[in-house]
């Protein structure tokens, strides 16, 4: 475990932590983030999430009936992730505090790791925790922010990122994130209320600004905090993910890269 991953995981700790009890998630989010996989890769399976946050992505694939559904997470989010299943009726379930990039087991049917990767200090360690713990014959998922696409939020929040996230939690969400994303809210706003027009569609995080436009003020702002509270992100392009795709561990022919909203990839496959 490296120090800049602990306190990564300390960071998003304190913004899991407070937040009202149940999943920031809808269930249509959920499904279009493990797209191509769904409950039928689910049910009767066990399934591993690596970095479970508060577990607002575990109460909804609990709803897919997994044989088992375990989750770790380096941080004090646990507890509220422990909150949240129990609050959620969930069954067959355990959260443990664990180091994901050095995490060993049996092997599960699915693996997947959810915005994790890319705020870790060696990003291709945690992709080979995930196919270590995914059992030969068993599926693989990931997400990450890409590089393609993200150039404003490079240019203009990542520098801001570096201050921010040395500040107490409370000023970076209520002092930073509120005022910083209430502009981000209207210009999202505004895109999907013109959506359809041809010449808008090169502006800036349009794919992006389309779909988190259907949310409220209040998940932009959990964004933002996110953005802004995390000591590391990193963005990577479709290249890295191709060649950590190529490992050995990887079928072939099951592999897949598929770009989300304009600025983020999914990727995965079935593990050899």
């Amino acid at each position: 475990m490296s120090a800049s991953d602990q306190r990564t995981a300390d960071a998003f700790a304190s913004s899991w932590n407070n937040l009202p009890v149940g999943s920031v998630y809808t269930a249509e989010q959920v499904a279009d983030w493990f797209a191509p996989l769904g409950p039928d890769d689910v049910r009767g399976r066990r399934v591993l999430e690596m970095g479970c946050g508060n577990a607002s992505l575990m109460v909804h694939v609990a709803r897919w009936e997994p044989a088992r559904l375990d989750g770790i997470d380096l941080g004090g989010s646990v507890d509220s992730a422990r909150a949240n299943l129990t609050a959620s009726g969930a069954r067959n379930w355990s959260v443990e505090r664990a180091d994901l990039v050095s995490y060993s087991s049996d092997g599960y049917d699915v693996a997947y790791s959810i915005g994790v990767l890319h705020h870790l200090a060696e990003p291709r360690r945690g992709f080979d925790a995930v196919l270590r713990n995914t059992r030969p014959g068993g599926r693989f998922h990931c997400w990450v922010y890409a590089r393609e696409g993200n150039g404003v939020v490079i240019g203009l929040v990542d520098p801001l990122r570096r201050v921010a996230s040395r500040l107490p939690w409370w000023i970076t969400k209520y002092g930073l994130a509120t005022p910083l994303v209430f502009p981000y809210y209207l210009y999202a706003k505004l895109l999907r209320a013109m959506a359809g027009r041809p010449w808008l569609r090169s502006a800036p995080l349009y794919e992006y600004s389309l779909w988190i436009a259907e949310r409220e003020f209040a998940f932009f702002r959990h964004v933002a905090f996110d953005q802004l509270v995390t000591p590391r992100t990193v963005y990577l392009p479709r290249v890295t993910l191709e060649e950590w795709l190529r490992d050995p561990r990887v079928e072939p022919a099951s592999a897949y890269v598929i770009m989300r909203n304009g600025n983020s990839w999914k990727f995965g496959g079935r593990r050899t």
